[in-house]
């Protein structure tokens, strides 16, 4: 055997092992991806409604305290065709969107000197798990004391209820990174903001966008609190706002909808946007083998 004949055998060899370490994507129809994404939850939507509408009918509650799903999609389709909807959503979702990109400016620092500042890890870890654990709604009524009735209450609630889950879920995931990742990152000249950059967050993406999930779930949550304690002219109405006028006024088919609204929005921020991410982390990385 030649040496030519060996260097193609040597080849071949090394192909087939990196074949083998290559994930094979497979591309699934869209009515299979229909069924096993969207369908599962529908059918447990119109379970928990029927199941709504037998309660309600067998009378076992008082009406006014479990409204029909009928009434429920009156105040609902009332909300809808009034427009009032709108201004609703959109001041909740804008101070949402603001508080997190805010928190993810802060948290983002934050977590990278945490994880690879002993020093400072030391002395802000433990803090960061305890307001982590802190509800924040707890913040509320010392917020209105500092601020008063103004945005900055409710984007100081946000922040506080969302960068502790950020900052942490990012230091876990800089924590689980290979040490050669960043002897690599050395020995190529990446120091400082180089290293974090190009080094560090890539390594850490899952991780980070785990803690980004935690730290919208809990600034969506946090701004639901403020909006429903502080409550105000000034402020305007949100969901939370919409949600304690129809308690003030006995209204549990009002309440009822802006429940489901405030479900609706959770459920689609993560459908449209932390459940691609996660597909496209998850590709990148040789993880997700269906399309």
């Amino acid at each position: 055997m030649t040496v030519v004949d060996n260097d193609r055998d040597s080849a071949a060899a090394v192909a087939g092992l990196d074949a083998l370490d290559t994930p094979v994507e497979r591309t699934t129809p869209w009515w299979q991806r229909f069924l096993r994404t969207w369908l599962p939850p529908l059918v447990a939507l119109v379970l928990i409604v029927l199941v709504w509408q037998i309660v309600w009918a067998s009378a076992v509650t008082p009406e006014y305290k479990l409204p029909a799903p009928g009434a429920v999609a009156d105040a609902f389709g009332a909300t809808v065709a009034s427009g009032e909807i709108w201004s609703i959503l959109w001041t909740s979702i804008s101070r949402a969107a603001l508080g997190f990109l805010l928190a993810l400016v802060i948290a983002t620092p934050l977590g990278v000197l945490v994880a690879k500042v002993p020093v400072i890890r030391s002395a802000i870890g433990p803090l960061l798990t305890g307001l982590q654990s802190l509800p924040s709604v707890a913040w509320v009524p010392a917020a209105v004391l500092w601020f008063g009735l103004t945005n900055a209450t409710i984007f100081f609630v946000v922040l506080l209820g969302s960068v502790p889950s950020i900052a942490n879920g990012l230091v876990a995931g800089i924590d689980q990174v290979p040490p050669i990742l960043p002897r690599a990152g050395q020995v190529l000249g990446a120091t400082g903001y180089q290293m974090a950059r190009y080094v560090l967050l890539p390594a850490a993406l899952p991780g980070y966008l785990a803690g980004c999930k935690q730290g919208w779930a809990f600034s969506w949550r946090s701004l639901m609190a403020a909006e429903i304690i502080a409550a105000g002219p000034a402020l305007g109405v949100g969901l939370g706002a919409y949600l304690k006028n129809g308690a003030d006024v006995n209204d549990i088919a009002q309440v009822f909808a802006a429940i489901l609204l405030i479900l609706i929005v959770g459920i689609g921020v993560e459908l449209l946007v932390f459940r691609p991410l996660e597909r496209r982390v998850l590709r990148a990385r040789g993880l997700a083998l269906t399309v």
